[in-house]
């Protein structure tokens, strides 16, 4: 059970990354960071290392894409295409 678990995480957090490198848009990119984070905590998670998956939620997850999406919108990018 614990294998097609993994998988399943795995497969999410791989097809995330990928698509922050060919996502178009910078919002989009921001979003699935935001899932190939998610995606590593789970890992963590998985690894019984549940400290390390909060920290890499709040800090990253919470943090760090909380503000490029600030910083996508106060920038106003999206008007100039």
């Amino acid at each position: 059970m614990i294998d097609i678990v993994f998988l399943v995480i795995s497969v999410v957090t791989i097809f995330s990354s990928l698509m922050v490198v060919r996502a178009k848009k910078l919002v989009h990119s921001a979003i699935y960071l935001a899932g190939a984070l998610i995606g590593t905590a789970g890992l963590f998670i998985l690894l019984k290392a549940e400290f390390i998956a909060w920290v890499q939620v709040l800090v990253y997850v919470g943090a760090v894409v909380t503000l490029i999406l600030f910083t996508i919108m106060l920038t106003r990018k999206g008007e100039e295409e």
